[in-house]
């Protein structure tokens, strides 16, 4: 019941001030994101990869409110990517990404009151268009490297310019993947739609607050959602990627691959940095492909606290810190 308190609070100014001003924040915040600044995360790529495990890495950050901050995004990816490429890891370390980030929630373009050379000058380009245009030299930059980027999922107004963003990057680089969340009605019409058409998705209970009009409220509802669009998932044609800390659905997962006839290598799971470190190790160990969810940067709160709603534990271990430091 605390979750939606919790993602309320993220969108809070003084919330945020209030959680980042706590002595014991910055302790808690390392548990989830490893690193500020991409000279932090490379030593965490080895070492995770040294463990036989393989990583996807967000750049946190979704205030986005100019195309400045936008390139700027586009600009910290390039950067990893540019750290990435004497490693040589390939797809044992690829990359996610949120389009909000590159300019997806800005104005769609204006243009000036005067007239130029050759006609109205646009001042700036905003929404679905520059999102594109920031995240496809992203794409091709890990294409380059032999690795790929999946494009997260945010809130439910935002799908439709995700998804066509997906398809057309898929045109030139079909290995771009993709995240759907099960609490969301339309997630099963979309599954099948993605698995018909090989692409590789990642499966989510969800993070966000979204309305009962659009989203199962329920728990139970969501794990039977969760089940039914991973069963189409492994029956299709794509690369599922199962998302998940919980045990129940982690087994179930390996029961629908292998009614599936599908071999480790053609499917993997994903858990977040930080959570439930030792069963990373034991998928790993059994020959699974384990891809750790790896998110390192400063604009760190509103991450922070969607791993916060998204389990009791963790609000817990937070709440534990907190009285022990006090």
């Amino acid at each position: 019941m605390l979750g939606p308190v919790i993602l309320a609070a993220s969108r809070s100014d003084r919330m945020r001030r209030l959680i980042s001003a706590a002595p014991v924040t910055k302790q808690v915040v390392d548990r989830f994101i490893p690193g500020e600044d991409v000279d932090d995360i490379v030593p965490v790529v080895l070492d995770l990869t040294g463990q036989g495990l393989e990583l996807t890495m967000d750049v946190v950050g979704e205030d986005i409110t100019s195309p400045a901050q936008a390139a700027a995004a586009r600009d910290a990816y390039l950067e990893l990517v540019d750290r990435l490429k004497p490693l040589e890891l390939g797809t044992r370390a690829e990359m996610s990404v949120k389009l909000s980030m590159f300019g997806q929630a800005l104005p769609s373009p204006t243009t000036t009151l005067f007239e130029g050379p050759s006609g109205p000058t646009p001042t700036f380009r905003g929404g679905h268009e520059l999102a594109l245009e920031n995240v496809r030299p992203v794409v091709e930059a890990a294409a380059e490297i032999g690795t790929t980027v999946t494009l997260d999922a945010e809130d439910h107004t935002t799908l439709d310019s995700m998804f066509a963003i997906h398809e057309e990057l898929r045109k030139d680089f079909p290995q771009t993947g993709c995240v759907i969340q099960a609490y969301l009605f339309r997630t099963e019409a979309d599954a099948r739609r993605l698995a018909e058409s090989g692409s590789r998705v990642r499966l989510v209970k969800g993070a966000y607050k979204e309305p009962a009009s659009v989203a199962y409220q329920d728990k139970h509802e969501i794990d039977r959602a969760y089940v039914r669009i991973l069963r189409t998932l492994m029956q299709g044609e794509g690369y599922p990627m199962i998302g998940s800390h919980d045990p129940r659905l982690i087994a179930i997962g390996q029961e629908l691959a292998h009614q599936a006839g599908r071999k480790p290598d053609e499917y993997e799971f994903q858990m977040l940095y930080g959570i439930r470190t030792d069963e990373h190790l034991r998928l790993a160990a059994e020959g699974h492909r384990m891809r750790v969810y790896t998110a390192y940067g400063t604009d760190w709160y509103g991450y922070f606290m969607r791993r916060l709603a998204e389990k009791p534990a963790n609000l817990r271990f937070f709440a534990r810190s907190m009285l022990t430091k006090g």
